[in-house]
């Protein structure tokens, strides 16, 4: 089993910026692609950003140029990086990772293996 655990998220006006992290535990042994999906209420979880074991990324086209995404040394903590930041990017945002693969292989995150509980991001106008 691995286990995710979030910081970060909260209260902040539009064009202000905050930064998540998540730091994997337990069974990591293979820890490979790691990152970030959001969820509105009623609406399904989609992939914000990602980033492999060898340091590839991939965001998508709603956060591109104002989202960076991080991996720490020892590749067990990942960081969302979010700046300018807009009404619509108000969700919750779920840490995941893919355990095995290819170490290069970031599209793996589109089928985590494990997710984290979820952090609130809200962004008033």
């Amino acid at each position: 089993q691995v286990q995710l655990t979030e910081f970060g998220g909260g209260l902040v006006q539009a064009g202000g910026s905050l930064r998540l992290s998540c730091a994997a535990s337990g069974n990591i042994v293979g820890l490979n692609a790691m990152g970030w999906y959001r969820q509105g209420l009623g609406n399904q979880r989609d992939l914000v950003a990602a980033i492999s074991r060898g340091g590839t990324t991939m965001y998508s086209d709603s956060v591109k140029g104002r989202f960076t995404i991080t991996r720490d040394n020892a590749k067990t903590t990942v960081y969302l990086q979010m700046d300018s930041l807009k009404p619509e990017d108000t969700d919750v945002y779920y840490c995941a990772v893919r355990i095995g693969g290819f170490p290069d292989n970031v599209a793996a995150l589109t089928d985590p293996d494990y997710w984290g509980q979820g952090t609130q991001v809200t962004v008033t106008s």
